[in-house]
């Protein structure tokens, strides 16, 4: 296609949402329609099933569309999502048709790994042009267990957390990593230089915009303690976080502004040593953060706003990979998302769903 429409081959990659074929009754616009079937299908079977667990088997497009419509993102980033052949996804709906849906991980391959010509982690096309990012969030900490919301307060990783990170480790030591960098917090810090321990080569570079949001003073409290005295907010940062300004603390737009900044920066220097390695592949970077900026991350990658800050999920220890086949300038694909299986060896997030 590429050589006999070339026109038409670029808007198929770079504007899906508005690549048409001629059909004799019509102009057919096959993403549009994709995006049709597929909300007619949560229509057709959320009602139906609720509280029951569902198995989806189908096909690349239909699935990338059936992840976006019930993530409510646009039909533009329909190739800003990669499936693989056997990739898992899951998806978890608060209720019925018209719920919120979670994407509680996407394109797991962990369990194809060691087939002919099958890895762990989706790696970029030869083709790409820019870098591939593998982001992470730490490993659990004592106040993840117990419930209580941390924040920028320096807490360690618990005995579990430590196990994780060698886990994670483990998992992408195989991966050829070109660098890294990390929250210079205890936890992601601590992680990042487990997984480094199998990359020796490689320093760490610490980034202040990628420390964990700032919840003022409902560091370091449990939950309940935060209902008690500020229960209609705690509402709100539940249900409308882009719409709430943490006590002393920070708000979801001041986090999604510096974990932008970071991440472009990021972008920007895995791009530029690409170039300086001769492009002959695209250079892989480690990136190690917290729950909520890694949210607003995922948020930004899919061109979702910090409304939709919920709906992704982050487990500790779990990997998200990214890349970037047009070079940063274009928009980024991603590839994976909250892979825990190297965890607990299920494609299901069983890690502590405590406090940011």
């Amino acid at each position: 296609m590429r050589a006999a429409d070339p026109d038409g081959y670029s808007c198929w990659k770079e504007r899906p949402h508005e690549f048409s074929m001629a059909l004799p009754e019509g102009d057919y616009f096959p993403v549009l329609d994709l995006r049709q079937q597929a909300d007619a299908f949560w229509q057709s079977i959320l009602d139906k099933h609720q509280g029951e667990t569902i198995a989806i088997v189908g096909h690349n497009g239909i699935n990338r569309c059936l992840i976006s419509t019930a993530m409510g993102i646009g039909a533009d980033r329909y190739q800003g999502l990669l499936q693989s052949n056997c990739g898992i996804s899951v998806l978890n709906f608060a209720g019925g048709y018209g719920s919120a849906a979670q994407l509680e991980s996407m394109n797991l391959t962990a369990h194809l790994a060691g087939l002919q010509g099958c890895r762990a982690l989706p790696e970029p096309s030869p083709s790409d042009c820019g870098p591939q990012l593998l982001l992470v969030r730490h490993g659990e900490t004592e106040w993840n267990r117990q419930g209580r919301f941390q924040g920028q307060i320096d807490v360690p990783l618990n005995d579990n957390g430590l196990a994780q990170a060698r886990k994670a480790a483990d998992f992408l030591k195989q991966i050829t990593l070109d660098f890294a960098f990390s929250s210079p917090m205890l936890r992601p810090k601590a992680t990042a230089e487990a997984i480094l321990a199998e990359h020796e080569h490689l320093s760490l570079q610490l980034l202040d915009d990628l420390q964990e949001i700032s919840h003022g003073t409902w560091e370091g409290k449990y939950e309940a303690e935060i209902r008690a005295e500020y229960g209609d907010l705690l509402d709100q940062w539940q249900t409308a976080p882009e719409t709430v300004q943490m006590p002393e603390g920070e708000n979801l737009q001041q986090v999604w502004d510096r974990a932008a900044a970071a991440w472009a920066a990021i972008v920007k220097d895995g791009e530029e040593r690409t170039a300086a390695a001769g492009g002959d592949r695209c250079l892989t970077g480690l990136v190690v953060a917290h729950d909520a900026v890694n949210k607003a991350l995922l948020c930004q990658i899919t061109g979702l706003g910090p409304a939709s800050f919920w709906r992704f999920k982050q487990g500790n220890g779990g990997v998200s990979a990214i890349c970037y086949p047009n070079g940063s300038t274009g928009l980024p694909m991603l590839q994976m998302m909250n892979a825990t299986h190297h965890l607990s060896g299920t494609i299901l997030d069983k890690t502590a769903a405590g406090a940011l």
